[in-house]
């Protein structure tokens, strides 16, 4: 089974980015509804969300969190899905 890796992401606006994984797999992602919980709520200040990194497969915030790259290939997966059926 191979695993999928975040390759590149960068800051566009709000809580969104774009996003190439290394299935070929690019696009934008909304993560404003994602930040629930306490690991994320120091997410939705913009100048934090903005310090992510790349770290291995993923992205990740100086506070440790980080999302699965699984997930943030399903969020872009269903907003392409979304787009479709407009």
């Amino acid at each position: 089974m191979k695993f999928l890796h975040l390759l590149q992401a960068q800051y566009i606006s709000g809580h969104r980015l774009n996003v190439i994984f290394d299935d070929g797999t690019s696009g934008i992602i909304d993560l404003s509804a994602e930040l629930e919980g306490p690991v994320f709520e120091p997410l939705r200040d913009i100048n934090f969300f903005r310090q992510f990194s790349l770290n291995g497969a993923t992205i990740e915030w100086p506070n440790g969190a980080d999302f699965a790259p699984e997930y943030l290939h399903s969020l872009l997966n269903a907003a392409s899905r979304s787009l479709a059926s407009a």
